[in-house]
């Protein structure tokens, strides 16, 4: 897998990185020094050859990784507070909610194997390295996933329109959050599958926010309590 960036580099797992190509004239010692140090191995390249490898904004530099492992769903199962994303599809939101969910402290995040955003490069750019601290687990299922979490003592609240108010609710010590796909939100067997659906108050015109800030005023508001 192709990722990019001088942040992911340094947060990337020197073991996971085959090679890293750099724009030729690259200037940045810390880097070179960085990848000499470690015996990194590199390349000089034409700047138009980096922007045919990645979209996004490479900063000169593109590092050739290891394609990302997934996790199993009873590795999480001792955890106290675990997300899960119904079926998310935007890799920016992915990436956003990796980073909270490591700011704050959260393990692990549960995606599904169809009709999902998977790891990749712009979801390693925008979760700045905490991809690394966090573990993406794959089930075929998030119904029965979330069952075998609610056999293991935890309690679903799940993310969706009228709901309780998610500042009035007393949240059990084992809690998954469920967030819901952009516009489609949660599925009905999902809902059904919930514990509390809880929701954040709207007072503007606009009734819905974006999943990414959905999930850290969430998660951070579940953590308070």
């Amino acid at each position: 897998m192709l990722v990019c960036g001088k942040n992911v580099l340094k947060e990337t797992p020197i073991k996971d990185i085959h090679k890293v190509y750099l724009r030729e004239n690259f200037k940045d010692n810390n880097i070179l020094n960085y990848l000499r140090d470690n015996r990194i191995k590199y390349e000089l390249v034409p700047d138009v050859r980096l922007n045919k490898m990645v979209k996004a904004n490479h900063q000169g530099i593109v590092i050739d990784v290891n394609d990302y492992e997934y996790f199993k769903l009873d590795s999480c199962l001792e955890e106290d507070f675990v997300v899960c994303l119904d079926h998310l599809e935007d890799p920016h939101n992915l990436g956003a909610i990796i980073r909270t969910c490591e700011c704050a402290g959260i393990k692990s995040i549960i995606i599904p194997k169809d009709r999902s955003i998977r790891v990749n490069e712009t979801v390693m750019k925008i979760s700045v390295g905490a991809i690394n601290n966090v573990k993406i687990i794959m089930v075929s299922n998030i119904n029965n996933a979330l069952k075998t979490l609610q056999d293991n003592n935890f309690f679903v609240y799940t993310a969706d329109m009228d709901g309780v108010n998610y500042q009035s609710v007393d949240y059990a010590q084992k809690r998954v959050l469920v967030i819901g796909a952009e516009g489609a939100g949660v599925s009905k067997l999902v809902r059904e599958k919930s514990d509390v659906i809880i929701s954040i108050p709207m007072y503007g015109k606009i009734n819905s926010l974006n999943a990414s800030v959905s999930a850290a005023i969430l998660i951070y508001g579940m953590l308070k309590r």
